[in-house]
């Protein structure tokens, strides 16, 4: 097992490289000179070369790539243009937010649409399965920006549950805090709740199918120890694939949902810094979810055979 790990560590530190060489090349041949986009046309020509000078725009491009890339592997990323902060501090502030509204939005997901898709596929064929196809199709075709909006109007404005937006502090009031993800995470989930309901519902009607599963029925064992102890855990494997991948998914509808319930998360802190043409937070925003998707999915491809042993790892 340890040499299958060792495997697929190296083939994604391999990944990583080339999302950092991909990043770093993007960035760099963009149209324009950085400095004069970053700072406008009106800039004099001491100004600009200044700027180069402090970005390395001025060294060898191999030159700068490496120093990036040292840098970024050390949480390192250099400084921001318009805040003059660290941009890993900028970074960490808003993962605060970020952070929290991702896995609220994974813990809605799973707490939802895993028990519906099982419900769906012990009850295959009947109303109340079609039912949820007919919800789940509902909820995959509704954008998270619009299904936001509709939780804003039904909880926000005419209920007065939850606030319409903005973002209380962890250190000011957590509970507050947690009230304001709400919302946002459930937008979020939505789509994702759908998908990993349908996939539950397949992955489970075709495992209930299998040989092994009829062997354990005519042992005698309860239908609920047949379905929970057996197929579940095989059917898991399929529904683990598609939340690994969802991750990155996830950070990317994390940008409009911010924008969306006007959270101060790295989402919001990405569009502000295009909209800035603060260039080094665009790459080193880019670089640190690019990160978290690769370390996610080398998890969830460890993850396969302890959910079924199997598994070779050969």
């Amino acid at each position: 097992m340890w040499a299958y790990v060792v495997r697929r560590a190296l083939m994604y530190i391999i990944t990583l490289f080339l999302v950092s060489l991909i990043i770093f090349v993007v960035i760099r041949v963009m149209p324009g000179d950085p400095a004069q986009i970053i700072l406008g046309t009106e800039a004099t020509p001491a100004v600009l070369e200044r700027l180069r000078d402090k970005l390395g725009l001025n060294e060898p491009m191999i030159v700068q790539y490496l120093d990036w890339l040292e840098g970024a592997l050390t949480g390192n990323f250099g400084v921001s243009i318009n805040y003059d902060v660290p941009i890993s501090d900028l970074i960490a502030s808003r993962l605060l937010v970020t952070g929290p509204l991702t896995a609220l939005a994974i813990f809605f997901t799973i707490i939802l649409g895993i028990p519906l898709g099982i419900y769906a596929g012990v009850h295959r064929n009947s109303i109340r399965d079609y039912g949820i196809i007919v919800i789940s199709q509902l909820g995959i075709a509704m954008p998270a920006f619009w299904t936001g909006i509709l939780l804003i109007l039904l909880f926000s404005v005419r209920l007065r549950w939850f606030p319409a937006g903005g973002f209380t502090t962890w250190s000011e009031d957590p509970l507050a805090a947690l009230e304001s993800l709400l919302l946002p995470a459930l937008a979020l989930s939505g789509i994702r709740i759908a998908l990993i309901t349908r996939i539950m519902r397949s992955s489970l009607i075709d495992v209930l199918g299998e040989d092994y599963v009829r062997m354990a029925r005519s042992k005698g064992l309860t239908e609920r120890i047949v379905i929970y102890k057996h197929a579940v855990r095989n059917s898991l494997i399929s529904v683990i694939t598609v939340l690994g991948l969802q991750v990155g998914m996830l950070l990317a509808g994390a940008i409009i949902i911010e924008s969306v319930f006007y959270l101060p998360g790295m989402g919001r802190l990405l569009v502000l810094a295009i909209q800035q043409r603060d260039l080094p937070v665009v790459q080193g925003i880019v670089f640190f979810m690019a990160s978290v998707v690769i370390l996610v999915n080398f998890v969830v491809d460890i993850s396969y055979g302890i959910l079924d042993p199997r598994i070779g790892y050969e």
